[in-house]
This record gives C-alpha cells, sequence and structure tokens, in this order.
C-alpha cells in the first residue's frame, strides 16, 4: 500500500467523493472498533484532536479515565472500493493516546510497536511477517442469519464446480487488490467450505494491520455473496480447524539475518535461538496465539494442527516448520496460531519469545523429522516434546507464569486479557451443553 501525506489525502478525499471517514482501532480481544466521522471532520482527526470514550470499550480504561484521543497513521488511509454507492468510505487505523500525550499502555497496536522498538535496540532493523489466515464460508438463511450449512464440498486446491467458494474468494482477492494488497495465492483448504489467502509478507505493525483489514473485507464481501465467513478456529466437528500460520524473519539493513549459507540448514545461529525462544515460550504464549475456548477443539491430533512443541525442516506435525525457500525468504513458520488471535498482540508475545531465545543463546533441540501424530506419549517424552496447553484455563495459567510473555503484553494488558478469559472459561466450563445431554439423559 503507497503512503500518503497530508495534502494528498484531502485530494484524494475530494476527487474520490469520500463522504465517510472510518477512524480504526483494535480493543484487547482483536475486534475491530471505529469511529465514523464525515469527512468536514478530516482536518480535526489528522491534527490528532478526535477524542472518543475508551471506558466502553472492552479491556481500556475505567468511567473516570474515560477521554482517550484517537491518533490516525497516515500510512493506513485506504478507501473502501465497495462504498461508492451514495458517496465513498475510507478509513485510517488509529493508534490510542492519553490526554497528555503519551501512548495508552492497552492499546494493543502500541504494545506490538514498544516489542518492535526493544527488538531494534538488538541491533535488528525489521520483523517481518506472512500471515496465513484460513476462514468458512457457511450460508446465509433468509433472515440473514448464518447457518451451519456449507456452500461447497470442496478440499485441498479443488476447482469449481466443486468449490462453489471460487467466486466469492476471487471477489475477495479482487477487493484486497484494488486496496493495494499484493495476493501470493488464493485456493480451497483441505475441509469443505475452508478457504484460504495468503499476501505478502511486510512488517510487523504493517503485518496485523493488513490482517484486520483481511478479516473486513472477507466478511463483507461474503456477505455479497449471500455467505458468512467465519475465522472460528473450529466451527465443525470432524474437519480441519481454521489456522493463522505466521511466517517470521528478522532483517538488519536489507539482508536477512536467518540466512547463513554455511549454516546447518542454511540456517545463521540467530534464527536457531529465535526457534529456541519460541520453542520455550510456547505453551505459555498459546493463551495469546489461541485465545478461545474453541481454540483447543483445534489444537488436537489428527486434523494437521500442531499440538506438539518441536521444529522440523521437513514435515508439518510440528509447532514450528522451516520452509525450503532461502536467501531473502528464509524464514520459520510457527504453525499454531489461529485467526481468533488478537493480531497485535499474537505478534508481539511470538517477538518477545524469539528474541529472549536470541538475548539468552539458547539452543534449540534436535529437528524432529518423524510424523510426531504417530509416536506414543513415551517416545515424545524421550524426544523431549512437550504437550501444547489442552485447554484455555491450562493456557491462561501457563501465561500467567512466564514472566517475559506477561512484559511482552505488559501490566494493564495482562490483568485486562486474564480477566476476560477467566470469565470466558467460566461461563464454558458451568454451561450444559448438548453432548451431554446427548450422553447421560437417558443414561443415568
Amino acid at each position: 500500500m503507497r503512503k500518503f501525506n497530508k495534502e494528498e489525502i484531502f485530494q484524494l478525499v475530494q476527487e474520490e467523493n469520500v463522504k465517510f471517514i472510518r477512524l480504526q482501532f483494535t480493543d484487547i480481544l482483536g475486534t475491530i472498533k471505529n469511529v465514523e466521522i464525515p469527512s468536514s471532520q478530516l482536518e480535526k482527526a489528522l491534527s490528532n484532536k478526535m477524542m472518543f470514550d475508551g471506558s466502553s470499550i472492552e479491556g481500556f480504561v475505567r468511567i473516570e479515565e474515560s477521554d482517550m484521543y484517537l491518533y490516525p497513521d497516515l500510512d493506513t488511509f485506504v478507501i473502501f472500493p465497495w462504498t461508492a454507492e451514495k458517496g465513498k468510505v475510507a478509513r485510517f487505523i488509529c493508534d490510542i493516546y492519553h490526554p497528555d500525550g503519551t501512548p495508552f499502555e492497552g492499546d494493543p497496536r502500541s504494545n506490538l510497536k514498544r516489542i518492535v522498538n526493544e527488538m531494534k535496540e538488538l541491533g535488528f532493523s525489521d520483523f517481518n511477517v506472512g500471515p496465513e489466515p484460513e476462514f468458512f464460508l457457511f450460508k446465509l438463511d433468509e433472515r440473514g442469519n448464518p447457518t451451519l450449512e456449507l456452500n461447497d464440498h470442496g478440499g485441498y486446491f479443488d476447482l469449481a464446480p466443486t468449490d462453489l467458494g471460487e467466486n466469492c474468494r476471487r471477489d475477495i482477492v479482487l477487493e484486497l487488490e484494488e486496496m493495494g494488497f499484493e495476493i501470493e495465492a488464493s485456493h480451497h483448504e483441505v475441509a469443505p467450505g475452508q478457504h484460504e489467502i495468503d499476501f505478502k509478507y511486510t512488517d510487523a505493525v504493517k503485518a496485523c494491520d493488513d490482517i484486520q483489514t483481511f478479516k473486513l473485507v472477507v466478511k463483507t464481501i461474503a456477505r455479497k455473496h449471500g455467505l458468512h465467513a467465519t475465522f472460528m478456529p473450529k466451527p465443525l466437528f470432524g474437519v480441519n480447524g481454521s489456522g493463522m500460520h505466521c511466517n517470521l524473519s528478522l532483517f538488519k539493513d536489507g539482508e536477512n539475518v536467518f540466512y547463513d549459507k554455511n549454516g546447518q540448514l542454511e540456517l545463521s545461529n540467530t534464527a536457531r535461538q529465535f526457534v529456541a525462544g519460541i520453542l520455550k515460550h510456547a505453551p505459555n504464549f498459546t493463551a495469546i496465539t489461541n485465545p478461545t475456548v474453541n481454540s483447543y477443539k483445534r489444537l488436537v491430533p489428527g486434523y494437521e494442527a500442531p499440538c506438539y512443541v518441536a521444529w522440523s525442516a521437513r514435515n508439518r506435525s510440528p509447532l514450528i516448520r522451516i520452509p525450503a525457500s532461502r536467501g531473502l525468504s528464509t524464514r520459520i513458520e510457527v504453525r499454531s496460531v489461529d485467526p481468533s488471535a488478537n493480531p497485535y498482540l499474537a505478534m508481539a508475545v511470538q517477538l518477545a519469545a524469539g528474541l529472549d531465545g536470541i538475548k539468552n543463546k539458547l539452543t534449540p533441540p534436535e529437528a524432529v523429522d518423524q510424523n510426531i501424530y504417530v509416536m506414543s506419549k513415551k517416545e515424545r517424552m524421550e524426544s523431549g516434546i512437550v504437550d501444547l496447553p489442552a485447554t484455555l484455563a491450562q493456557a491462561i495459567e501457563n501465561f500467567q507464569g512466564d514472566e517475559v510473555m506477561t512484559r511482552a503484553l505488559g501490566s494493564h494488558l495482562c490483568e485486562h486479557f486474564v480477566e476476560a478469559k477467566v470469565i470466558e472459561w467460566d461461563l464454558f466450563r458451568t454451561q450444559v451443553h448438548p453432548w451431554e445431554r446427548e450422553q447421560y439423559i437417558t443414561q443415568y
């Protein structure tokens, strides 16, 4: 996406008949929020004078601290292509600031910038992220509500007529490209009704902005096709869930520091230390990268989602895979993350984990090049392979015990995130589910 200055933005708003501006930000749970203003208020917004009530946003502030300011990031200006009928709508992604001009510590985007700055203090220039978010398409009923009826029964890389989501997916790609995305691939995923669209890697903050924009576009265009797009990790029993694999790499002065042509697997010591940091902290950052009760229905054996902490350059059952590309494309792929995660928080904890490995010169265990799913528990233990948390409750407990991970979020985000997730788990734990009635109501 191109960069803009104020004068260019004012000119585009006038030339393109933009009537409204959305000032977007993300709450602690990863939900996109916005304040919409008429274009006549653009000058005020670009002067960082647009205020909102932070006490009404999940995980922000108490009512007596409610005044917050939206600082638009000019580089995120984009006009939504589908809003042309009655005057177009544009948007900025914003950072949240206190009235005294300091960044709000509960703003996930500002928090990620803090961790990126810590990375730069270690001598690296960029943390690049290539996300691969997956989603399902379900039909809408006559009232516009989502059903559990899939719109196709296609499989991996299938084409129409089996893949009936192809036209919808193609329209999503066209809209994204018009908004400046560089789309690398688009295809049907393994499960019926499941899809993936991959876009080019970029620096971490922009990658997270892109993920949030991507989710908005996918849901908007799907509805125009009479479909509901969901990024729920496991909407259906018995088929693969949706992941958001994260391809990660560190750069310094335009060079990929994960690449070493003389290293084993052509990986640098820095890359190995980063891998070791991810593996060390993975059981503890899972609460952030897989933040819902439903996330743990995906992290089970048999459906291609990793549930064991290991790495490999050859197979896809471990948590971390090393894709074959080298040179500037050398990267590690963290496969456990799912698309319900708040991307800003998920990238912050992964970066902090990797940097901890570098700072402490950690050494990763031996790569596991066999299928971990068919290994016995004894074999896994002998290989030093531990499990990811099995429930959200276990994940939250692990997270709270890891000082590096809690510091990666800071005290405000930690406190409010844990509070929200404990409530979520308790609501799930105390609910009586249909499965229980099916199993027990006649037996006992």
